[in-house]
């Protein structure tokens, strides 16, 4: 029986990591596609489900369709309202190859989604069609991947439960490959510069339109690389840098300007879902407390967080 927390060294699969980061984009921007638009661009995430990733169901003229990727059986499977559907299996292969024959599933099922045909937030934005540099899929370590973002998915819910105010679903952001969940305070933010690699300023300044704490997990990549959660506020309120959080082994990386819990620390803590739920709690008070969000309004009184069920 495999661990809950699963060890997932980057270095071991890297290659598969950035095969996989494209291939997400691609099914990701389908959910753009058709998916109206929401607040802080809530409708193009993908969604945790028992066997790895879906769009949800999307509508598609007077009827709906959803992608589901099966991290178990490894395998990609557009289904319709109708009850018509198409498998492509995920396997080592070229970006471009897959590109092709995703396109040429969701055609033979009457899906035109439009994609816009390159990857965003990436340094380097190969064009989907022409990415035969990313050609990697290792199943045990996509499978392990799914595992970890499976144990993020239920501590961050539980976590959100503890607040009544505006807030993000727990979701996953194809464009950063991560799982994310964000609250607010109600309060208008200045407007966010923007800078994102391969990626328009706009997208940006409507995801941090509002002041948020925003919080989640990622797999590898990016400064720290390798696994971690992950905390920050928009904008920073004074002092946060300097914050005292839990638990031992969380740290401010001032580059990232975010608070940073390496995926390690959890794995080896004694209880690695109450290691992660300080790290949650406390990055939120260094930021609502200095922030002055209302916090008698907004959060859940603590002898609720857990309140029994009906």
């Amino acid at each position: 029986m495999s661990a809950p927390w699963p060890p997932l060294p980057l270095a071991q699969w890297r290659d598969t990591y950035a095969t996989l980061h494209m291939c997400l984009q691609i099914v990701g921007k389908t959910r753009l596609a058709f998916a109206p638009l929401q607040n802080h661009w809530w409708n193009v995430a993908l969604y945790v489900t028992p066997r790895g990733l879906t769009t949800s169901a999307l509508a598609h003229g007077d009827g709906t369709f959803a992608i589901d990727l099966d991290f178990h059986a490894h395998e990609l499977r557009i289904e319709t309202g109708s009850g018509n559907g198409h498998v492509l299996p995920l396997v080592a292969q070229p970006v471009a190859d897959f590109y092709r024959d995703y396109l040429a599933a969701l055609h033979a099922l009457g899906i035109e989604p439009g994609l816009y045909p390159r990857p965003v937030e990436v340094v380097t934005a190969i064009p989907f069609a022409e990415d035969r540099e990313h050609a990697s899929y290792d199943p045990d370590a996509v499978h392990r991947c799914w595992q970890a973002f499976a144990q993020a998915d239920r501590v961050l819910k539980r976590f959100a439960g503890r607040f009544t105010g505006k807030a993000s679903p727990v979701h996953f952001f194809w464009g950063s490959f991560d799982l994310a969940y964000t609250r607010f305070s109600g309060r208008t933010a200045p407007r966010h510069p923007g800078g994102a690699p391969n990626c328009p300023d706009y997208v940006m300044v409507e995801a941090y339109s509002h002041e948020c704490s925003s919080c989640g997990f990622w797999p590898g990549g990016g400064p720290v690389d390798g696994p971690a959660f992950y905390a920050y506020a928009y904008p920073e309120p004074p002092g946060y840098p300097r914050t005292h959080v839990e638990p031992h082994g969380a740290y401010y990386h001032p580059e990232m300007h975010e608070f940073v819990l390496p995926y390690e620390v959890v794995r080896s803590a004694s209880h690695p879902e109450d290691a992660v739920l300080a790290f949650l709690q406390s990055t939120y008070e260094a930021a609502a407390d200095p922030g002055q969000w209302d916090r008698t309004q907004l959060d859940r009184p603590r002898d609720r967080w857990d309140a029994p069920r009906a």
